[in-house]
Formats: C-alpha cells, sequence, structure tokens
C-alpha cells in the first residue's frame, strides 16, 4: 500500500478489505455505485461490502439495470433492501465508487483500487455520484417494468443470435411484432448496446444466458 499524500493505491480487494472494513462498522452513511454485485467482492468469496452495523445508519447503493434480469442478483438485492439499504438503478455509465461519511472516497481501477483522503477530491467525486442518484430510478420502480423482459431474455438472446427475421423471431415467441421489437429495444436499453449483436454479447458477458 503506497500512499502519496492523500491518495492511496491498494493493489487487490484484500487488502482494500483489510484496511477499510473498520471504517464501514464505524460509518454513519454508506453510498456504493457499482456495476454489478461483484465489484467490491474479497477473495474470500463474498458478494457485497461489510455493512454498518450500529442502528441508524444510512446505506445507498447504485447499481446498472443488467442485476435485475440476473435471476441470481435479484435475490440479493431484495436482501439488501429488506437489511435497510436504499437501492436505486442507473441507466447510466457508473464510475464504480464508495463514499464513506462524505470525507472518504474509494475508486475501483482494474484490478485495484484508490483510496481518497483529499477533501476537494472526496468532494468532487461525491458531487458526481449525488447527481447520479438524483437521476436514478427506485429498485421497486424497476422492478415492475423488467418483470417480463427478465423472464423473456433468454429466448431473446437465443433468438437474436439465430438470425432469423423480426417477423419469424416474434411468432416463435408468440407475439406480435410490435411486441417483439418492442422487448428487443429494451434489452438493449438495459444492457448499453448499440446494436442487437452487441446485445447479445453483453447478455453472455454478464451471465444472463
Amino acid at each position: 500500500m503506497t500512499q502519496v499524500q492523500d491518495v492511496v493505491s491498494v493493489r487487490d480487494e484484500q487488502e482494500l478489505f483489510d484496511r477499510t472494513a473498520h471504517l464501514f462498522t464505524h460509518a454513519d452513511e454508506v453510498v456504493c455505485a457499482a456495476n454489478d454485485l461483484h465489484t467490491w467482492a474479497t477473495m474470500r468469496g463474498n458478494t457485497d461490502l461489510p455493512q454498518p452495523r450500529r442502528p441508524g445508519v444510512r446505506g445507498r447503493k447504485i447499481y446498472r439495470p443488467q442485476q435485475l434480469l440476473d435471476p441470481a442478483s435479484a435475490p440479493h438485492l431484495q436482501e439488501l433492501r429488506e437489511a435497510g439499504m436504499e437501492i436505486r438503478i442507473s441507466e447510466r455509465e457508473i464510475n464504480e465508487t464508495i463514499i464513506i461519511d462524505h470525507r472518504i472516497a474509494i475508486l475501483a481501477a482494474g484490478r485495484g483500487y484508490t483510496v481518497l483522503l483529499r477533501p476537494d477530491l472526496v468532494h468532487g467525486i461525491k458531487s458526481l455520484v449525488e447527481a447520479t442518484w438524483r437521476t436514478s430510478t427506485a429498485l421497486a420502480a424497476y422492478e415492475t417494468r423488467f418483470a417480463e423482459l427478465r423472464q423473456y431474455t433468454p429466448q431473446l438472446i437465443e433468438l437474436l443470435a439465430s438470425g432469423c427475421t423480426d417477423e419469424k423471431a416474434a411468432r416463435e415467441m408468440g407475439v406480435g411484432l410490435r411486441t417483439y421489437r418492442r422487448r428487443v429495444a429494451e434489452l438493449m436499453s438495459v444492457l448499453g448496446a448499440s446494436s442487437r449483436f452487441q446485445a447479445g454479447a453483453r447478455a453472455r458477458e454478464a451471465g444472463l444466458v
């Protein structure tokens, strides 16, 4: 762990958790932005951050929509919500960040991490995270919107990969052409894909099929 002024570089997840776990257990507020549930996983196999243990602690988390399409992720999101976490979904690209008590910022950078303690740097990063929070959507609203899409995602990906026409794909799904195209458009939006081919690739990368 090398420290230069108030910027600390951490080699891997294990070192990050060893060095910062106590900060979470004593925090008054933790804000986390991550592209998926495994961004901050430790080498010990955990799928989430240490949680503040004192009553009255505020926890907020922002994830990308892909989590709602992953059957393995959905139950964990529900557990977090039941534990008192405020969860929102953002369609914008997320800079994977943790803010602790408005004074410490942790950034994911490849396989390593950067811990920032300098107030002006933390304030700038916090402003970006708060902007994402304000423009994101509550988990419950997204769950309603994508409940049907989650059910049909595997079949959609198979049809897109087959190269068949939209008309044939719609018949295979037993829906009208407009409904099929709407589902494809929603899937592309959720995955942040600019093409159908990219949607299929990202769905596989995310383990959705």
